[in-house]
């Protein structure tokens, strides 16, 4: 039995590599970060599989231990830090589209972590019903916050 629990995790890893990736980027300033953010989330995720009894969706609670990891990370890392490289290289190229991607990243990361979390979701398509899921808020405040998020994103 324990083969077929690391076989269905390695399989949901798989399949939820590129979300879990993308949130834990949203959360840190280097790809060494992101990658120990990564595996991070890894642990969380495989420590509570087990656990995982289907009631809620599968992907809104990977996406939960993802923000949950990534947060609780911000957290302990309060000491203000020099990033030594640059940005990972996820945007390629000159473009103006990678220029306002690169500029739409930076204005994210300024914002409080529930709310990084809220645009990270929201970006990501999911319904407010599902946001609220994911964060622990009602859909009314996911829409009232998305609202102000906007402004925020528009001022900085």
């Amino acid at each position: 039995m324990e083969s077929n629990l690391k076989t269905d995790f390695e399989r949901m890893v798989m399949e939820q590599k590129s979300t879990i990736y993308s949130v834990c980027y949203m959360f840190v300033e280097t790809r060494a970060e992101t990658d120990d953010l990564f595996q991070e989330v890894l642990i969380n995720l495989w420590n509570g599989y087990e656990k995982f009894r289907g009631e809620a969706n599968f992907r809104s609670w990977v996406y939960r231990v993802s923000m949950n990891t990534c947060i609780s990370y911000k957290r302990k890392k309060r000491v203000k830090t020099i990033p030594l490289d640059i940005a990972p290289d996820v945007i390629n190229g000159d473009s103006t589209e990678s220029r306002q991607s690169a500029q739409l990243r930076q204005r994210i990361s300024l914002l409080e972590p529930v709310d990084r979390a809220i645009v990270l979701l929201w970006l990501e398509n999911m319904s407010y019903d599902e946001i609220a899921a994911i964060v622990g808020i009602s859909v009314r405040a996911v829409g009232v916050r998305l609202v102000r998020i906007k402004e925020k994103l528009k001022s900085f």
